[in-house]
């Protein structure tokens, strides 16, 4: 009886001692980066969602103080319009398509920088410079900039770990075997030094001469 039990137990133990060999060897690498870079891509979308949603509200404030600026204020609308549509119909495959990421990324980078000429013309607006709403405002702004700034961050460094270990030993060898379908996710192209320092001031924060 006790020979019998040894033998059902046998298989059950020789699959736990496979397990416990296998996560040594890496073998749950490759997905463990792969939600690694969904989760900061989510993040990326996240802050720019909260970026856009903040834009209504400032177009607004400027328009009541510079409504003359309206080729400025049209810009920022539009270009915010083209970067909301390009979040809603993101594909399905965007995180291994460049092509479709490299749309995104300039249909966001327009918007970057429609705010960018927009709050530079606020220097020509004292009294909206003072204006409590807009300062807020331009906090929130400039903040969610920095936000971007570093989710983007992120989502390249995660990015740069999958698509290493899918090139690499013994990446190579688990997705030949397990995880055939995999594909290298595609990445931003921005500046080294943007990658590398997170932080985003449209001028407003210059010293005083």
């Amino acid at each position: 009886m006790l020979n019998r039990s040894i033998f059902r137990l046998a298989p059950a133990a020789a699959l736990i001692a496979v397990a416990l060999v296998l996560s040594g060897c890496g073998v749950n690498t490759i997905p463990s980066y792969e939600q690694q870079a969904k989760a900061a891509w989510s993040e990326v979308q996240n802050q720019y969602k909260r970026r856009a949603d903040l834009i209504p509200n400032l177009v607004e404030t400027v328009k009541g103080f510079a409504a003359q600026e309206k080729s400025v204020l049209e810009g920022v609308v539009e270009a915010r319009a083209k970067a909301t549509q390009a979040q809603i119909n993101v594909p399905p495959d965007i995180l291994t398509n460049p092509e479709a990421m490299k749309n995104f990324q300039a249909a966001q980078a327009q918007l970057t920088g429609a705010l960018g000429r927009l709050l530079a013309t606020v220097e020509n607006y004292p009294d909206l410079k003072s204006n409590q709403n807009f300062l807020a405002l331009q906090n929130q702004i400039e903040g969610t900039e920095n936000r971007i700034a570093i989710a983007r961050r992120d989502y390249i460094q995660a990015v740069r770990l999958y698509n290493t270990e899918l090139n690499t030993f013994p990446g190579r060898i688990w997705k030949s075997i397990l995880y055939s379908n995999a594909k290298d996710m595609a990445t931003f192209e921005v500046p080294v030094e943007e990658t590398q320092t997170p932080k985003v001031d449209f001028g407003t924060n210059k010293p005083k001469q």
